[in-house]
């Protein structure tokens, strides 16, 4: 049941960004010996508000001999909260939920098994299963861009590849099975989640015609500390039409910032 905390085996590590680029690295200073190293950012999205140079920034080290980049970006500091990064973390956490049946409208699925295909070309992150057979198919998403309304958006810049998982979707509950879209927003004080009509319309329209097909979208809220993941509570997916004025102002001056 939510909350549901998740301790890190070792607590992050602070320091100050000084550059994201190629969009899997990070220059970082760390706190307080003011060493710069490179972090390997796991995230190939705009990272939109995200990416200032000085913005304070937490890093996970590993010491395995097969990493080349021994540090994760994990979170940036944005007004006081700790926004999650690391779009891998998501999938984790929701597979650790799904096997602890910590999720109340996911807790009637028995087995729990990662990346199944979809479709001729894609891969489902989940596929969970009933005693009696039936089948239900989970598709996670990140998301860690939020406005002033209160409210995350989906995604932050153009993703096909996202598009296309909802047409395989809705695909899969015409063939009689049931499929779910969850959103895992790592932002905490979060109201609400919309598909983007402004950062990818043609997300947004697919999504709202994947949901009269049957598809089902769900969202949780995590906090993060530098010692744990706390899933804090379930938040509705707002999918209705809704006017971009404000949107299209936010974004434009994220980027001129």
């Amino acid at each position: 049941m939510l909350p549901f905390r998740i301790e890190r085996p070792t607590p992050l590590i602070p320091g100050t960004l000084l550059r994201r680029y190629k969009r899997f690295l990070a220059d970082v200073r760390l706190e307080p010996d003011g060493v710069t190293v490179t972090a390997h950012c796991v995230n190939t999205g705009a990272m939109e508000g995200l990416t200032r140079p000085g913005t304070r920034v937490w890093l996970s080290h590993a010491d395995s001999p097969h990493r080349h980049l021994k540090f994760t970006w994990e979170t940036a500091e944005i007004q006081g909260q700790m926004v999650g990064v690391n779009t891998s973390l998501p999938n984790r956490v929701v597979g650790l939920l799904l096997r602890e049946h910590a999720l109340p409208w996911l807790a009637v699925w028995d087995a729990v098994a990662a990346e199944r295909r979809l479709g001729r070309h894609s891969r489902v992150d989940f596929h969970l299963t009933s005693r009696r057979g039936r089948q239900h198919f989970l598709e996670v998403k990140n998301c860690h861009l939020v406005y002033p309304d209160g409210r995350a958006y989906f995604p932050d810049c153009v993703s096909e590849r996202a598009a296309q998982h909802l047409r395989e979707l809705a695909e899969v509950v015409r063939g009689g099975c049931s499929a779910e879209v969850l959103f895992v927003v790592q932002v905490p004080e979060t109201r609400a989640v919309r598909p983007s009509d402004v950062h990818d319309p043609v997300f947004a329209a697919t999504a709202r015609e994947a949901r009269a097909a049957g598809v089902r979208f769900s969202a949780v809220v995590l906090s993060q500390t530098p010692d744990a993941i706390i899933v804090e509570r379930r938040i509705p997916v707002e999918l209705r039409p809704y006017a971009t004025g404000r949107v299209i102002k936010w974004r434009n001056a994220s980027r001129e910032e």
